[in-house]
């Protein structure tokens, strides 16, 4: 995960779940650190940052594939 990438899931009230992995800084947490934000959005309100982790990549790619095939979350680009 070499840059931002963000996942979208919509929701019957019009709004969005999203999941959010953007790389950590190298000085940060170290090079093979990802922060995973997942929240909601509902326009026009402020999204709702509901959770937020450190992981290394490795657990970041295995986590990205589960939203994806079991979770229905799909690629987009970003929500603000």
């Amino acid at each position: 995960m070499p840059q931002p990438l963000w996942l979208v899931r919509p929701r019957p009230d019009g709004g969005c779940d999203y999941v959010n992995f953007v790389p950590a800084p190298a000085a940060a947490a170290g090079a093979s650190t990802v922060e995973m934000r997942e929240g909601s959005h509902l326009p026009p309100q402020m999204p709702l940052l509901k959770r937020r982790h450190h992981l290394p990549r490795e657990e970041a790619e295995r986590c990205r594939q589960q939203l994806q095939q079991n979770d229905g979350y799909r690629f987009s680009e970003p929500l603000f």
